[in-house]
C-alpha cells in the first residue's frame, strides 16, 4: 500500500480503500462540498413559493439572488488564508457548523429584510468550496491532482443539481404528506438542511486529518511546515501575481454562471416556458446534475494536456472550454421552445463545468507556497462573477437576452488564458515532478500484479498439495 505520509499518485485505482487518509478525506470533502452547496441553494428551487408568500418584487428577487453569492466573495478570501495557518479539517469543520445556523434560521424570516439578511449570511457556506480544493490539492501528487480537484469540487456542486429535485420534493413532502401549510414546508425543509450540515461538520473533524502526513499543528511542531507568523506574507505575495487575478477573472466567467443559473434557472423556466413548480425544478436540475462527470473531464483533460505539453498546455485546454461555454450560452439564449432550450442547456453544462475543473488543474501550479491565497482568490473570482452577472436580472432586461450578454463576456474572457504563463524554470520543475508522479503508480501498478501473481501461485500450490492426483 502506497505511504501514508506522502501524496496519492493514483485517485481510481484506490477509490474504495478509505484506510488511506488521502482517499478518505477525497470522499468527506467532496460531500462535505456537496452538503455544503445544497444548503447554499437550497432556497434556490423553493422562491416561487417564498416569492408568493412574502410578496417579493422582481427587484427584490434579484437582490436576493445577489445577496446569496455577494458575501461568499470575502469569505473565500479569507477562508484561503484560513486554511495555510490553521489547516482544511478546522477550517471546514468551524464553516459547516456555523453555517448550520443562518441555512436552518432562514425559516424565522417573515420580510424581505429578514430573508435577505439570511441569504446573505448563508453566502458564507461557499467558501466551502475554497477547503475543498485546498484539501485535494495538499492530498494528491501533479500527476492526478487536477483529476482530484475537479472531481471533489464536481460532486460537490453536484449538490446544486440534486437540491433543484430534491428541495420541492423535501417541500412536498412537508406540504402533501404531513398537512403543513406552504409557509411551514419551506421553512422546515430548509432546517431539515441546516442540521444535516452540521452533523457533516462534525464527521470532518473526527474521519480527516490536514495533509498526508498529519495535521497542521503537529507538522509545525515537528518544523515540517512553516510557521503561522509566515502565512500571510506568503498571502500578499501571492496577491501580487498578475496570473491569480487572471484567473480570478476566468474563474467568474464559468462557476460565476454555474451560480447565477442555480439561482435563476427555475424561474426562468418557470416564467418562460410555463411549467409546473416541480418540472421546473427538474429542468433547472440538469444542468447541476453535469457536475457528476463533467468537471472531472475538465480536470482530468487538464491532466492529460500537462502531461503532453507542460503547463501551457493546462491553459491551452482552458481556453477550448471557455470559448465554448460562452458560445454554448449565446445558443441557449436564444431557444424559444422546451425541446431546444433543454439539450442547449445541457450542452452548455458541460464546457461550464469542464472550464471549472479546468481552472483547478492550473491553480495548484501557480503558487505552493501560497496554495490557500491562491486557491481563495481564484474562489472568490467565482462569486464576484456571479454578483456582476445577478444584476443583468435584477433590472428591466429580459433574461433570456442576459443570458446572451454573459455568454459574449465569456467568450471574450477566454482569451485571458493566453496570459496565464509560467516560467521555463517552473515548467522544468513540475515536468520532473510529474515523472516522479508516474513512476510512483507504475511502481505501485508493479508491485500489485507482482502479488496478485504471488497469490495466485500460492492458490495452485495449494490445490496441488491437497489434491495429489494433480501432480499426475
Amino acid at each position: 500500500m502506497m505511504p501514508l505520509d506522502t501524496p496519492a499518485t493514483s485517485l481510481w485505482r484506490n477509490f474504495f480503500n478509505v484506510r488511506m487518509v488521502q482517499i478518505r478525506t477525497f470522499h468527506l470533502t467532496w460531500f462535505a462540498f456537496f452538503s455544503a452547496f445544497f444548503a447554499w441553494f437550497g432556497i434556490a428551487p423553493l422562491m416561487i413559493i417564498v416569492r408568493e408568500e412574502l410578496s417579493l418584487t422582481r427587484e427584490q428577487v434579484g437582490w436576493s439572488i445577489i445577496a446569496s453569492v455577494a458575501v461568499t466573495v470575502f469569505a473565500r478570501f479569507f477562508i484561503g488564508w484560513l486554511c495555510d495557518r490553521i489547516g482544511p479539517r478546522l477550517a471546514y469543520t468551524y464553516l459547516l457548523t456555523l453555517g448550520a445556523f443562518p441555512v436552518a434560521g432562514i425559516g424565522l424570516a417573515n420580510s424581505f429584510e429578514s430573508f435577505l439578511f439570511f441569504r446573505l449570511l448563508i453566502g458564507m457556506i461557499g467558501a466551502s468550496f475554497v477547503i475543498t480544493q485546498y484539501h485535494t490539492s495538499v492530498m494528491f501528487a501533479p500527476n492526478v491532482v487536477g483529476t482530484a480537484n475537479a472531481t471533489s469540487a464536481g460532486w460537490g456542486n453536484l449538490g446544486g443539481g440534486v437540491t433543484q429535485l430534491a428541495m420541492p420534493l423535501v417541500f412536498s413532502m412537508f406540504v402533501v404528506g404531513f398537512g403543513f401549510s406552504e409557509a411551514a414546508g419551506w421553512r422546515l425543509s430548509m432546517m431539515i438542511v441546516g442540521i444535516v450540515i452540521f452533523v457533516t461538520g462534525i464527521a470532518y473533524f473526527f474521519l480527516t486529518q490536514d495533509a498526508p502526513g498529519g495535521n497542521y499543528k503537529d507538522l509545525r511542531a515537528a518544523g515540517k511546515l512553516e510557521q503561522k507568523d509566515k502565512v500571510t506574507g506568503q498571502y500578499l505575495h501571492a496577491l501580487k501575481d498578475y496570473r491569480v487575478w487572471l484567473l480570478f477573472v476566468i474563474y467568474g466567467a464559468c462557476f460565476g454562471i454555474e451560480l447565477t443559473v442555480n439561482n435563476v434557472a427555475a424561474l426562468y423556466f418557470y416564467d418562460y416556458f410555463d411549467l409546473s413548480l416541480v418540472a421546473a425544478g427538474g429542468v433547472a436540475a440538469s444542468f447541476g446534475l453535469m457536475n457528476i462527470f463533467a468537471r472531472t473531464l475538465g480536470g482530468i483533460f487538464g491532466d492529460n494536456f500537462g502531461a503532453l505539453w507542460g503547463l501551457r498546455g493546462r491553459t491551452f485546454w482552458l481556453f477550448i472550454v471557455l470559448l465554448g461555454e460562452g458560445l454554448a450560452l449565446m445558443l441557449f439564449s436564444q431557444m424559444q421552445v422546451l425541446f431546444l432550450a433543454l439539450p442547449m442547456l445541457i450542452i452548455f453544462s458541460l464546457f461550464t463545468q469542464m472550464a471549472e475543473g479546468a481552472t483547478y488543474s492550473v491553480v495548484p501550479f501557480v503558487n505552493k507556497k501560497a496554495l490557500g491565497a491562491v486557491a481563495g482568490v481564484v474562489g472568490a473570482g467565482g462569486n464576484a462573477g456571479a454578483v456582476a452577472a445577478g444584476f443583468l436580472f435584477k433590472g428591466a432586461m429580459d433574461w433570456n437576452d442576459a443570458f446572451f450578454v454573459i455568454g459574449v463576456t465569456v467568450a471574450i474572457a477566454s482569451l485571458l488564458t493566453f496570459f496565464v504563463r509560467f516560467s521555463p524554470e517552473q515548467e522544468q520543475e513540475e515536468r520532473a515532478l510529474l515523472e516522479i508522479g508516474l513512476q510512483e503508480a507504475l511502481h505501485l501498478r508493479a508491485e500489485r500484479a507482482n502479488a496478485a501473481l504471488a497469490e495466485s501461485v500460492a492458490v495452485v500450490e495449494e490445490y496441488r498439495r491437497q489434491h495429489p492426483e494433480f501432480q499426475k
